[in-house]
């Protein structure tokens, strides 16, 4: 065992980018739950996501292409989840479960001629001066250009939600339907936008993964990062700025894990690997008891017609 082997600043800026995929997808999901539905589908968008970037990237050369496909296909999966849960008023987690399952299937089926192949590299953001600095350069100013769209999404979604009148028609559509839509609101409308935003987001943040993170396509290569991301939006009480918080907290622990298995400390790899979904699991125990920060109608379907 070898921790001296760890290097701190390399560790924190490893983590910004293990963070970055689950930010990204739990705010698209937040913005989803804020309107009253519930989209347990985020690990089959991911995973589309992840496929259709990587694809793009490889075939076009460019990495940004690759993500605006990733978006694409990530929101063009959840016209079907808005689709089953607003038209035909399906069980959301059902349909949620059922679009999970599907993308992970479509992309097992989409991938199987670019398992090995290299994606074109995206190149780091390099700022005059600041990048250059001691410790500070490489944590904040050495990375990528999603990673600071992730950063720069947290905060246009929390000015949405708190100060304009788009967020306050979200929260009211969340919180009482039938209010809402009594005040000449588009109830079904405003959710599918929220839908779409919310699969947009879960397709960038899988594409990240093959793209960023990890520059290869394997299957199944999300390996529940959509179901942390789930876990993630009630671990911040449904606010963003926890839920960046609560994006580093979990990224630090999958980075701290494989640190520690270079390191060669003498746990077994089985435990350390499964570390990040423990204490996901263990968190959302501690929270479940407070509820009251979810949204009113959350999970509840909504007809005109009632």
């Amino acid at each position: 065992m070898d921790l001296s082997a760890i290097n701190p600043v390399l560790l924190i800026a490893s983590l910004m980018v293990a963070a970055t995929p689950i930010l990204i997808a739990a705010i698209g999901e937040l913005v989803v739950e804020k309107s009253g539905v519930l989209n347990l589908g985020v690990e089959g968008m991911m995973i589309v996501g992840a496929i259709a970037g990587f694809a793009t990237a490889v075939e076009t050369g460019s990495p940004l292409l690759g993500f605006f496909a990733a978006a694409f296909a990530g929101a063009a999966l959840s016209v079907l989840f808005g689709f089953l849960t607003q038209v035909a008023q399906a069980n959301q987690v059902a349909s949620g479960l059922a679009l999970t399952l599907f993308g992970l299937g479509l992309s097992a089926l989409m991938g199987q001629s670019y398992v090995g192949v290299k994606p074109p590299q995206m190149s780091d953001i390099h700022i005059p001066v600041l990048s250059d600095l001691p410790v500070i350069g490489p944590i904040l100013f050495g990375h990528d250009i999603i990673l600071y769209f992730g950063l720069a999404l947290t905060a246009a979604v929390w000015a949405l939600l708190k100060f304009s009148r788009a967020g306050l028609v979200l929260r009211a559509v969340g919180e009482n339907h039938d209010a809402a839509h009594a005040l000449g609101y588009k109830v079904v409308r405003i959710r599918l936008m929220a839908i779409l935003f919310g699969g947009a987001c879960a397709g960038i943040g899988g594409a990240y993964i093959s793209l960023i993170r990890v520059p290869q396509w394997t299957e199944g290569m999300t390996a529940g990062v959509g179901w942390i991301a789930l876990a993630l939006v009630v671990f911040a009480s449904w606010k963003p700025w926890r839920a960046l918080l609560g994006a580093y907290l979990f990224g630090g622990v999958t980075v701290v894990q494989l640190n520690l298995q270079a390191a060669g400390v003498a746990i077994p790899v089985e435990y350390l690997a499964m570390s990040p979904y423990v204490i996901t699991i263990v968190v959302l125990v501690i929270l479940s008891a407070d509820k009251s920060s979810a949204p009113a109608a959350l999970g509840r379907n909504f007809h005109a017609s009632r």
